[in-house]
Parts: structure tokens; C-alpha cells; sequence
């Protein structure tokens, strides 16, 4: 699994001009899934990001948790992580999830997270989606699963 982070004060999902997550501070989460991820990919990418310390503590030190501000966390599928753009003008998606495990292995991790404390929202699998996001820091950081 692949996901981008992004420390947020706001983000929101909308399809078709309809909002379908929406959270306040926490954390927006582009989601790839990879062709041979396995659950417990999953499990360990929910546990790494809700307990990743990319918060400030009182000093100003990213020393706090998602888990630790009670933030909330927005999550959207991103299969275009796994793009490999070396070749060639067009990307390769040979090694993104097929769409019926990907979207599987996206509702482990989002149940993981709740199971976790988090309040999360998500957008719609296999949608068009428009993103939007109020980036806070800014910071934003790349996770591979092991």
C-alpha cells in the first residue's frame, strides 16, 4: 500500500456536486492499493498513520498523533500511486490493485482506523472525485506499506 498524507485544518469529497466525506482538522488520505498487498498491508498502513507523530506539541515539536489531537481522517482511493511514469508518455497501472481487491483492501484499512478511535470519512470508490483540502503546515509525507 501506498498513501499520501496530508496535514490537514479541512478537506471534503464531492461527486457530482454532492459532498460525500467531509472532516475538520486531521489528516487527508490518498490511498493506493498495490497488486499484492494483503490484509494485514492494510492493518499495519491504518495503525502506522493514526500513531505517525506529524502533529506539534506545545514546544512546536512534531511530537503529537493523529490519535493524540483527536483529529479526523478523510480517506480517498488512489489507484494512480502505483502510476510508473518511466516509460514511454503513458502510465502504467500494472501494478495498482485490481479494482475489486482494491476496494476490499481501501475498506480494511478505513474500518482499521475507525477501530482505531478515528473519526473517518471517505470518498466513493471508483467515482470521479473532486478534492479539496486546506493543507496546514504544510505537510505532507508519502507511506509505503513493508
Amino acid at each position: 500500500m501506498r498513501a499520501v498524507i496530508q496535514r490537514v485544518t479541512q478537506g471534503t469529497v464531492t461527486v457530482e456536486q454532492e459532498t460525500v466525506g467531509s472532516i475538520g482538522p486531521g489528516l487527508l488520505v490518498l490511498l493506493g492499493v498495490a497488486a499484492d498487498d494483503v490484509p494485514q498491508d492494510a492493518d499495519w498502513m491504518a495503525a502506522k498513520i493514526c500513531h505517525l507523530r506529524i502533529f506539534e506539541d506545545d514546544a512546536g515539536k512534531l511530537n503529537r498523533s493523529l490519535i493524540d489531537c483527536r483529529g479526523e481522517m478523510l480517506v480517498v482511493s488512489q489507484f494512480t500511486l502505483y502510476g510508473d511514469c518511466r516509460k514511454g508518455r503513458r502510465p502504467s497501472f500494472i501494478n495498482a490493485a485490481a479494482p475489486e481487491k482494491g476496494e476490499s483492501l481501501y475498506r480494511r484499512f478505513v474500518d482499521q482506523v475507525r477501530q482505531e478511535g478515528v473519526t473517518a470519512a471517505t470518498g466513493l470508490f471508483r467515482s470521479r472525485m473532486d478534492v479539496a483540502l486546506v493543507n496546514q503546515g504544510p505537510v505532507t509525507l508519502i507511506v509505503d506499506s513493508p
